[in-house]
């Protein structure tokens, strides 16, 4: 559990930073304002900029909220007892074990069919080797 704790909180950092970097772009980019009673001199244009940045923050933010969800949901239940999860180990070790034991079948099949694939080859080998010599004589 505490690996995903450990993702959530990278998530969430990572969201701060691209609000950060948002908000950023937006006084970079954003067209100075005047405000009565205050003059500046000297204008200065914003450098703008090919991409969309907005389009862009709007990607990256929407994308590490839906990833903080994923991540929250896959947090253990407040229900979740440790009898409740030792019941879970238990179902997934007989999983595991009829797995297993599938698995062996299948190799032990394998290698029946393999024997009689080998057979066959040397049969065919023989064979072969039998009607060569017949033909040389």
């Amino acid at each position: 559990m505490a690996d995903r704790i450990t993702q959530l909180q990278d998530t969430i950092n990572q969201q701060a930073e691209h609000f950060c970097n948002s908000i950023g772009i937006l006084q970079q980019c954003s067209v100075p304002s005047r405000f009565p009673g205050y003059d500046r001199s000297g204008s200065q244009t914003p450098q703008q900029s090919q991409e969309d940045f907005a389009q862009l923050f709007s990607t990256l933010i929407v994308k590490c909220a839906k990833d903080i969800d994923t991540l929250i949901e896959s947090l253990p239940n407040e229900d979740s007892s440790q009898e409740l999860q030792v019941q879970s180990l238990r179902r997934l070790e007989v999983e595991n074990q009829a797995a297993a034991e599938r698995l062996e079948e299948v190799v032990r099949k394998g290698e029946m069919l393999l024997e009689q694939i080998q057979s066959a080859l040397s049969d065919i080998a023989q064979s072969q080797i039998e009607s060569k010599f017949e033909n040389a004589t």
